[in-house]
């Protein structure tokens, strides 16, 4: 294997236990002030989104040259950071959700597991090979482009399980460690399209017992 493909391999596994520890040590409690919390956000996303793009990264690696790969990490990252802007509005509106917009979250986010547009950013999510083939950018700032997109389609991918993550597990680290792992079965289990209609279903049912 080669020295940049094996610092490539360390340093995602790096940053990953690293993000999952301080996801841990905070636990249940995400801070008030808005730079702290974003903070604490773009550092949760790189502990449940990382791992899930670590395929394309690598792949990356091997095509775009050495040293690049962390700026295609970058702008994936920066995509998360962004939507933490949303997410910190939506927290502090609604820190104590009614069980009916629990409900409706939970059955949202279930039915939206099941439409064409959530296949279609799965598919791109899936396949790093065609991901790279069809979006290629050249040099130092395609790096850092590609991993903007790449992001753009894992938030149309996973954006309602963050909406369940924020407004239904109150980003406590139970929920945390459970869409962290559902998003890396759909993403990277050879069954993993269908797994994603498993978790709508589970959605789906959690939104209709809240209410009854």
């Amino acid at each position: 294997m080669a020295r940049g493909h094996v610092l490539t391999i360390a340093g995602l596994a790096a940053v990953s236990v690293a993000a999952w520890v301080a996801v841990i040590l905070m636990g249940d409690d995400m801070p008030m002030d808005a730079a702290l919390w974003l903070l604490a956000w773009t550092t949760m996303m790189a502990a449940m989104m990382l791992p899930s793009a670590a395929p394309l990264v690598l792949l990356y690696e091997r095509q775009g040259g050495p040293g690049r790969s962390g700026l295609l990490a970058a702008g994936y990252l920066l995509v998360w950071a962004a939507v933490g802007v949303v997410a910190y509005e939506i927290d502090m509106r609604l820190p104590d959700p009614r069980p009916a917009v629990i409900a409706a979250v939970l059955v949202g986010a279930g039915i939206y597991q099941f439409t064409p547009l959530k296949n279609a950013c799965l598919r791109r999510c899936r396949n790093p090979a065609d991901f790279l083939v069809t979006h290629w950018h050249a040099g130092t700032t395609g790096a850092l482009r590609l991993g903007v997109e790449h992001g753009a389609y894992c938030v149309g991918c996973c954006w309602t399980l963050m909406a369940v993550l924020v407004l239904v597990g109150a980003m406590a680290l139970a929920w945390v460690a459970v869409i962290a792992l559902a998003v890396a079965a759909e993403k990277l289990l050879p069954e993993g399209q269908a797994l994603a209609r498993v978790v709508g279903i589970a959605l789906l049912a959690g939104g209709i017992v809240s209410v009854t």
